[in-house]
């Protein structure tokens, strides 16, 4: 079968984010023949061009003028930044092209055949191809990693750029004097923290009545107070019916209880949520089944129906994780090569990198309630943690989340200053069935915010050296 036109490979990957390339990496690893299908001439997905590594330097670059405007608090005075955006962006995107270069270059390291074209299934052992040579792929197995994008509800498409997804609101074309953010969610969020940092006025309209919908909201307050202090407004139960464009900014109409308004705005982020990227596979050639919302329906090997395409990542369902989709593809591959090994992870953390970071892992407070769960919850606030004191941010919080029979910790919760790098730990603890004692009389360093993990549990048994527990 193989012809100038067509070429062979043991695993084929379809798309090159961080679910793809771990995929191919350790499928490689284990000894296979791989090819690396993207429709980019980059890889790196989503997460490192579009999402997470930008996100996450231009939050960098928020916090920095945070932190130099309060400490005038403590007798430090910067003055008011001055800010090249040229600049700015040319250092965002010199970091997404050293890591995607990287990336190329371990997939050279490791043998895996990179190209740049557009993959969809002509059945299930054959791939057409748009873009580079050949025209047709052969495989023994195929790896769907195609990602997702985000939702632009019909109402809010047009042709004018002042109305953004995240992925335009992150190329920062100018810093408008008042941005919308439609949507509370962790992306929302995390791009208003960025635009308010740099100057803009921003506004946020959440339909439901709390920030971020899906988290417990003993760490969703902290963040709430705070952003109230530095967002323009923040309207909750709240739903934008109409965008209009004029001359003078994006007019849009609110819909509240308290009745109907108007605002107008020179940019609108539109941050409602992603769909997968589960059309134009020509998945209909094949025996893969799509579920609700488009998702790609998988056992816990990352099988789809069709018993030699496996998916994973954003495209296998919730929650939308590039860690999650990294763990799926080891699992993938290893399934390939002939081992055991099945996604039965029983933890995956979420971190929301915020002024203060939102990070949870596990069993929450209201998932408990819901399923009816009988649990007991310590709480430890920072205004107790000497570490908080010193970085003058002590509206943090540490939660457990416990099994009264076992004792065993079921959940974490964290808020505050790294709460994203403190909530290794807290999945560590979940996964291994860690016991709250077990963690109570583990020595952490003080002064430091992880020690918070170890008092809460001293909580949980009724004494905890930095606070008095006032239950007796």
């Amino acid at each position: 079968m193989n012809d100038s036109k067509t070429q062979e490979t043991q695993v084929v990957v379809i798309g090159a984010g961080p679910g793809g390339y771990a995929a191919a990496f350790h499928a490689a690893h284990l000894g296979l023949d791989v090819t690396l299908v993207n429709d980019e001439p980059d890889p790196g997905g989503v997460c490192l061009l579009r999402g997470c590594i930008p996100s996450k330097a231009l939050l960098h670059v928020a916090k920095l003028i945070g932190e130099a405007a309060e400490v005038e608090a403590i007798g430090l005075t910067f003055g008011k930044p001055q800010i090249d955006l040229e600049r700015l962006r040319n250092w965002k995107d010199g970091i997404l092209k050293k890591l995607a270069g990287g990336v190329k270059q371990l997939a050279q390291l490791r043998k895996v055949k990179y190209l740049h074209a557009r993959a969809s299934f002509l059945d299930s052992r054959t791939l057409k191809l748009e873009g580079d040579a050949p025209e047709r792929l052969a495989f023994e197995y195929a790896v769907l990693a195609t990602g997702s994008r985000p939702v632009m509800p019909e109402m809010f498409q047009t042709a004018d750029p002042r109305v953004m997804d995240s992925t335009a609101a992150l190329d920062l074309p100018d810093v408008p004097a008042r941005l919308l953010v439609i949507g509370g969610g962790y992306i929302g969020l995390e791009m208003g923290t960025v635009y308010q940092a740099l100057g803009s006025e921003v506004s946020v309209v959440e339909m439901t009545d709390g920030l971020l919908p899906d988290c417990d909201r003993d760490l969703g307050r902290p963040l709430e107070r705070r952003l109230k202090k530095t967002f323009k407004a923040i309207d909750l139960k709240t739903k934008v019916a109409v965008l209009e464009s004029t001359d003078e900014g994006i007019v849009a109409t609110f819909e509240s209880e308290g009745g109907d308004s108007r605002g107008t705005f020179d940019r609108v982020l539109v941050s409602i949520g992603r769909r997968p990227n589960s059309e134009g596979l020509g998945l209909e050639n094949t025996q893969v089944k799509t579920v609700e919302r488009g998702f790609v329906a998988v056992n816990s090997q990352m099988r789809t129906d069709d018993e030699r395409i496996f998916a994973i990542g954003d495209l296998a369902g919730e929650p939308m994780l590039a860690h999650k989709a990294s763990r799926e593809a080891k699992v993938a591959a290893e399934v390939i090569a002939g081992q055991r090994s099945a996604f039965d992870n029983v933890a995956i953390p979420a971190v929301v990198f915020t002024d203060p970071e939102v990070a949870w892992c596990g069993l929450t407070e209201a998932d408990a309630e819901k399923e009816g769960i009988e649990i007991k919850v310590a709480r430890f606030p920072w205004t107790a943690s000497g570490r908080a004191a010193t970085l003058g941010r002590q509206e943090g919080l540490t939660k457990l989340i416990i099994d009264p029979e076992s004792e065993r910790v079921l959940g974490v919760g964290i808020v505050g200053v790294n709460a994203g790098d403190l909530i290794s730990e807290g999945v560590l603890a979940v996964e291994m069935g860690t016991l709250a004692r077990d963690l109570a009389d583990t020595i952490h360093p003080h002064p430091t915010l992880s020690e918070t993990l170890m008092e809460a549990a001293e909580l949980y048994f009724g004494h905890a050296t930095h606070m008095l527990d006032t239950r007796k």
